[in-house]
């Protein structure tokens, strides 16, 4: 009895968590295809493991022709030799002989065991490749197990993943040995065996934090409509309630902010914004904008633009730091955002709104106006009565009354320029003021007096 055999089989299916029968079909097909390759390829051959014994027995099996008739010793034998093994042996019958597994020779030995062991190692990447494909989406833990060109490779336990350069948090540092978690993102066939690829950057690995640090989000009851993460620096989540007294930000942040700072822990100090998810752009966009104050919002749904509208002291808060503010709430509503203060807006749309009424007294579009170089009243002005009849192709009588209503309008829109100037110029020395010395503000301080603050306030 080969107990040996049976016993490897045994470990290997336990330790490797591979299918028994399938390790044993993997044997037979290995033994069988060294038989082949050690006598000849057009042998009829079986081989069976006995599972009670733990033994491989191989049969060749021949037909049996007439004396003489045989053309192939490897598939035929004579009838009289046949009789020889069974006297009961009839023509077209077939026989087998048992061929001795320590016949096959070393090298034909050695080939089976490399067969074995390519079948095993093929047959255990592809139970794993079938346990990761479906768990894409999905957070783990593992060891920082060393540095690849790519980026680092974690050990996940049953098989490795790769941490990529571009998936991991700025300024975060991984040393051997250290246990980080991740968000599985993709897994792919390669040759080598399936390559799991994880990420610590990735807008919806804080999505599954939530998930799993929120119970009310896990429940369905809070929704996360959507993430825009700059990693390591800031975020803003998008999240909507499907139950009217359930508070969306509420749920997330947690007592005391006890659940948002566990996911703020995960990225180090990453700051999230929560924002309340709205079907209406122009307030889910006044949402997203947070800390800034908006004043109104233009949308332009054919250009997919909105154009926002901000207190001239607000302008900084709406941009943001490097612009961080309004990128990331471009990128959680999928618009195009510009970003105009109240005094820029009305200097615009002054200056557009006369180019309107003039191009529609000179019975030409504004688009032709803009195309033609004409951007405000004062190049309209400017220009020659042969350039205009050239260039926007109309009468003498049109551009009579194209300057009539560039003399009437330049001046309400120089006013509403001016009214502009003045208001900034006011906000510049209010700001100006407001940052007096210390003992100027000490001096206006004794001058005021300021109720004291109470914790009801």
């Amino acid at each position: 009895m080969n107990f040996e055999l049976k016993k490897a089989i045994d470990q290997i299916s336990k330790d490797k968590g591979l299918d028994r029968e399938m390790l044993v079909n993997t044997l037979e097909d290995a033994v069988r295809t060294s038989v082949l390759k050690r006598f000849s390829d057009d042998m009829d051959v079986e081989v069976t493991y006995n599972d009670e014994t733990g033994d491989i027995e191989v049969y060749q099996f021949k037909v049996v022709v007439e004396d003489g008739d045989v053309a192939n010793e490897n598939t035929q034998i004579a009838l009289a030799d046949a009789r020889a093994h069974d006297a009961n042996v009839q023509l077209d019958d077939e026989v087998g002989f048992r061929i001795k597994i320590q016949d096959l020779g070393r090298i034909a030995a050695q080939s089976a065991k490399q067969v074995i062991i390519q079948r095993m190692r093929d047959a255990e990447q592809g139970i794993i490749y079938d346990e990761f494909k479906d768990r894409r989406g999905e957070i783990v833990s593992g060891i920082i197990q060393r540095r690849d060109k790519g980026g680092w490779v974690v050990n996940l336990g049953r098989t490795e993943a790769i941490l990529p350069r571009d998936e991991q948090i700025p300024r975060e540092h991984y040393h051997r040995g250290d246990r980080v978690q991740a968000l599985i993102i993709d897994v792919r066939r390669e040759g080598r065996g399936p390559q799991v690829v994880i990420s610590r950057a990735h807008r919806d690995y804080m999505a599954a934090l939530f998930r799993r640090e929120v119970p009310e989000v896990d429940e369905g009851l809070v929704r996360v409509m959507g993430v825009a993460r700059d990693p390591g620096s800031r975020a803003k989540v998008a999240v909507y309630s499907r139950e009217r007294d359930v508070d969306p930000v509420g749920a997330c942040v947690g007592v005391r902010g006890s659940r948002i700072q566990n996911i703020v822990q995960e990225f180090h100090g990453e700051r999230i914004d929560i924002v309340v998810w709205s079907a209406d752009i122009a307030t889910y966009a006044k949402n997203a904008l947070a800390p800034a104050f908006v004043t109104r919002i233009v949308v332009d749904e054919e250009e997919n633009l909105l154009e926002v509208i901000v207190p001239d002291d607000q302008l900084t808060n709406a941009i943001g730091r490097k612009g961080q503010n309004v990128k990331l709430a471009a990128r959680l509503l999928g618009w195009k955002v510009d970003i105009f203060t109240e005094s820029r807006y009305k200097e615009a749309n002054a200056i557009g709104h006369g180019l309107e009424q003039v191009a529609s007294v000179a019975e030409v579009s504004i688009e032709t106006l803009l195309a033609q170089g004409y951007t405000s009243l004062d190049t309209l002005r400017a220009a020659s009565d042969e350039e205009l009849a050239e260039k926007l192709t109309i009468s003498p009588l049109r551009i009579s009354e194209l300057r009539q209503a560039i003399n009437f309008l330049a001046p309400v829109v120089e006013e509403q320029m001016e009214s502009s100037a003045v208001s900034e110029e006011v906000m510049n020395v209010n700001k100006a003021e407001d940052q007096d010395s210390p003992e100027d503000r000490n001096d206006h301080q004794e001058e005021e007096t300021i109720p004291d603050a109470t914790e009801d306030e």
